[in-house]
């Protein structure tokens, strides 16, 4: 086994070219919807007035009813617009996601990248904290995780393990707790890893 003092990889998702577009898409429509609801807010200063105006009897009464009706209506427009391109906003980035892992010494730093441009840092597993390194999905991570009693916090975007790469998990003990991840990476990642850790925390099939 050789092993790499710096290794990169990245997961990414089989379809990809597909979120791209649907990325794109969702992040247009939020920029749109945001701009009709600020010319919408524009018209505010005369719609206002005009509505104050026309609900206003002539005996100086007002027509409550009416006012409020129409005043629900212009704003929940732009709130209701607004809230739609917010969503739309945040949607986005559920489309185009990908992992990046970084090998260094004996750290693993793995990074959330959206759309190919945006990076988000999300931990680090130090390779002397960590208990056990095995293959998702076998006997042994299933004794695993019922004896972690959580969830894996799962690093790939596919839903299937695309061909030339290994689903694994790693469970790492801190300080602060105890948590399984499940990475997606070629076999030379998990060499480098199992190399670091120590053979003797490497999982049979």
């Amino acid at each position: 086994m050789v092993r790499d003092g710096f290794y990169e990889e990245s997961a990414i998702s089989a379809r990809s070219k597909t979120e791209e577009k649907l990325y794109t898409v969702f992040k247009v429509a939020a920029i749109m919807l945001a701009v009709i609801a600020a010319f919408a807010l524009t018209f505010a200063f005369l719609f206002v007035p005009s509505v104050l105006q026309a609900t206003t009897r002539e005996d100086g009464s007002v027509d409550t009813f009416v006012r409020v009706i129409a005043l629900a209506e212009f704003f929940g427009f732009i709130v209701a617009t607004a809230g739609l391109g917010v969503g739309s906003w945040f949607l986005k980035n559920r489309f185009n996601v990908s992992y990046d892992y970084t090998f260094v010494e004996d750290e693993i730093r793995v990074t959330k990248v959206f759309n190919g441009k945006k990076r988000k840092y999300l931990f680090t597993i130090q390779a002397d904290r960590i208990l056990a390194i095995g293959w998702y999905g076998s006997d042994a991570y299933g004794r695993a995780l019922k004896g972690f009693g959580g969830k894996p916090k799962m690093c790939t975007p596919n839903k299937e393990c695309p061909e030339g790469k290994e689903w694994i998990y790693i469970i790492q003990s801190t300080s602060a707790e105890k948590a399984m991840y499940v990475l997606e990476c070629r076999r030379q990642l998990l060499e480098n890893i199992v190399f670091a850790a120590g053979r003797n925390k490497l999982e049979q099939k």
